[in-house]
């Protein structure tokens, strides 16, 4: 091969990889608008399933009775001893981050075995008590509230869905926060803007 040929070769390939270099984020890459939500904005006008429950103490929870500030809300069993305790750490670790306390509401999603005692004592243990309610109900009071929400409730064969949902104070569902890429920083951050409005 020619000589001239296999020098041009080569600077058009060190050019390439310079380029590509350059263009590759760094340790100092621009953060994230902070203006910008997190989670997946979820489409306009989405409104969240207006359920009337009840709780861990046997008392009327309802999203229309939570109106007025943005409302975490996750879906959770009582039984479960994996994905869920950590999913309340979350949403304890986004309270702590945010420096306020806003609704939030664990939507069962195991029925009947998630009955008052079970939520009372999976909410004791997880230190959650008076910061998180669980909505419980019988599975034809629960089926709305999932379908409302796109979540999948647990099964024998199959794990329940493991998500947030940010609700705005108009309890329209503004975000949404798959397990996996939920951080108790991330769901506080899209908290904020809630809470100024966005």
């Amino acid at each position: 091969m020619n000589p001239r040929v296999v020098i041009a070769l080569a600077v058009v390939a060190v050019s390439a990889l310079g380029a590509i270099v350059l263009a590759a984020p760094g340790d100092d890459a621009e953060p994230s608008d902070p203006r910008r939500f997190e989670g997946a904005v979820l489409p306009a006008g989405l409104r969240a399933p207006d359920f009337a429950l009840t709780d861990q103490d046997s008392r009327p929870i309802s999203m229309r009775a939570l109106r007025g500030k943005p409302v975490i809300v996750t879906f959770l069993y009582t039984t479960c001893e994996d994905t869920c305790p950590t999913q309340a750490q979350q949403v304890k670790g986004a309270l702590e981050e945010l420096g306020e306390e806003v609704p939030a509401v664990a939507v069962a999603v195991d029925p009947p075995r998630d009955d008052p005692r079970r939520a009372r004592a999976f909410l004791a243990e997880q230190r959650m008590t008076g910061r998180m309610s669980f909505a419980l109900g019988t599975r034809a009071q629960l089926e709305p509230v999932w379908r409302g929400f796109a979540v999948r409730p647990q099964r024998e064969d199959l794990e329940h869905t493991g998500r947030f949902v940010l609700v705005d104070a108009k309890g329209r569902q503004r975000v949404g926060f798959p397990l996996q890429e939920a951080t108790s920083e991330r769901i506080a951050h899209d908290l904020r803007l809630l809470m100024a409005g966005a």
